[in-house]
């Protein structure tokens, strides 16, 4: 049942042998939402450099630094990889298609798209990749990507809806402008949406009822919305190649972007993690920050190169003994002193180039350009909306869901498309120019 594909398949090509898992990653790098990860923002904006890291790229990093993940756990692990169907191609297509969902300008335009849609069923970035590869995708009529379920479920990381894990008494009264959105009181929970029901009941179809109830648990903690439980074996593995590439090579950009600097280096996050004991990472982050700041690009290379094969080395098999199906069962996790150890480095990557006023500032512009465009098409869609997608825009309305459609439609942008878009409709001597009705 974990190669059953929402659309089966009705025409059988001639010399094709590829695995289920191989036609799903040709799927994934054909797509239009794949390519248009190369105009996304990651961490720094988009334009400002040609070196650092867009969307695209972080994706491509984290697809090899998942295949190495499997390597790893196939060579510790033969006999548990080969019962639980460990494969290489399924975890770097998870990886690749893992950011797919995200719109323009990163964490601004989430917090835009979740304000504009806190109404009429919120927005969050892995919910729409979930739309994407079930519906959205142009590669069948109505079935997205049309991928096999195990695919589907390896990118479900928070398998539950927003509606029952966002907390209403954290959501403030809206205020009286969009310049007046503040992106803290707007964070989204983490969760798919209410009007996929359907689609996530076909995809746990496999699993016993005690299983999916379990799957779906969640955990509420104060002042904070709820937060699932549990994640698939393989959307584990692409969790942790994402963690390790946000870490470890994000961290890459701000050095050679002259971000951050040694001292502060040494300070936040190289003697923290000497007092961790974490094995040989704790010997050698000294010696490793040196090269870091070299002078000498190749030592920085190597340096980063070394610090990924520290966690990947690390990563073990664990069990929860709470699910019948070995597939939500077994879990891939760092050992707590790696992982108290990779927190540091995430945390590192936030506070001292994420939370920058001159990064969050660009965070900002970008919200408030996808919350104009929204409020835009949303005041006469059957006027302003391209001719596709006003067809989708009508059909949804009859419905009650239009505004998702709109959603879609602005997720789908690219940071440039969303400024063009920007641009025409409220700069003054802008002409429409070329606006090819290309997102979903």
């Amino acid at each position: 049942m974990w190669f059953e594909r929402l659309q089966p398949r009705t025409q059988a090509r001639d010399g094709d042998h590829r695995t289920p898992y191989q036609r799903d990653k040709a799927r994934v790098l054909h797509s239009e939402a794949f390519r248009r990860l190369q105009a996304k923002t990651q961490v720094l904006g988009v334009g400002l450099s040609d070196f650092y890291r867009t969307r695209l790229t972080h994706s491509l990093e984290a697809a090899q630094i998942g295949t190495g993940i499997a390597a790893q756990l196939s060579a510790k692990y033969p006999l548990f990889s080969q019962d639980l169907g460990l494969d290489p191609t399924l975890i770097e297509t998870l990886c690749l298609a893992h950011d797919i969902g995200h719109p323009p300008f990163g964490h601004g335009g989430e917090i835009a798209l979740n304000f504009m849609m806190r109404e009429h069923g919120g927005f969050e970035g892995n919910g729409q990749t979930f739309r994407i590869i079930t519906q959205l995708e142009p590669y069948t009529a109505s079935h997205g990507m049309n991928l096999c379920r195990r695919s589907i479920l390896g990118l479900v990381k928070y398998p539950n809806f927003l509606d029952s894990l966002t907390d209403p008494c954290l959501l403030p009264r809206a205020p009286d402008t969009l310049r007046q959105v503040k992106a803290a009181q707007w964070q989204p929970a983490k969760g798919l949406f209410r009007c996929d029901q359907e689609l996530l009941e076909w995809l746990l179809l496999p699993l016993n009822e005690a299983d999916k109830t379990t799957f779906m648990a969640f955990n509420r903690q104060p002042g904070k919305h709820a937060k699932t439980s549990f994640k698939s074996f393989d959307c584990s593995i692409m969790e942790l190649a994402d963690d390790v590439a946000y870490g470890i090579h994000d961290l890459e950009d701000a050095i050679v972007m002259g971000m951050v600097n040694q001292t502060e280096f040494m300070e936040a996050l190289v003697y923290p993690i000497k007092s961790l004991g974490t094995p040989w990472l704790s010997d050698n982050i000294e010696f490793l920050a040196k090269r870091l700041f070299s002078d000498h690009q190749y030592e920085r290379k190597n340096a980063i190169g070394a610090l990924v094969n520290a966690f990947i080395t690390a990563i073990v098999i664990k069990q929860h003994q709470r699910f019948e199906h070995p597939l939500l069962d077994f879990q891939a996790t760092l050992p707590e002193l790696h992982f108290k150890a990779l927190e540091h480095f995430k945390a590192f990557v936030y506070q001292k180039v994420i939370r920058k006023p001159e990064v969050q500032q660009l965070e900002y512009k970008g919200q408030q350009m996808v919350m104009a465009l929204f409020e835009t098409f949303a005041s006469d869609p059957e006027r302003l909306l391209p001719h596709t997608t006003r067809k989708r825009w009508s059909a949804a309305e009859s419905h009650g869901s239009g505004m998702r459609i709109i959603a879609d439609y602005i997720s789908g942008m690219t940071d440039e498309f969303a400024s063009r878009q920007y641009a025409s409709l409220f700069t003054p001597r802008q002409g429409p120019g070329q606006s090819w009705d290309t997102t979903f």
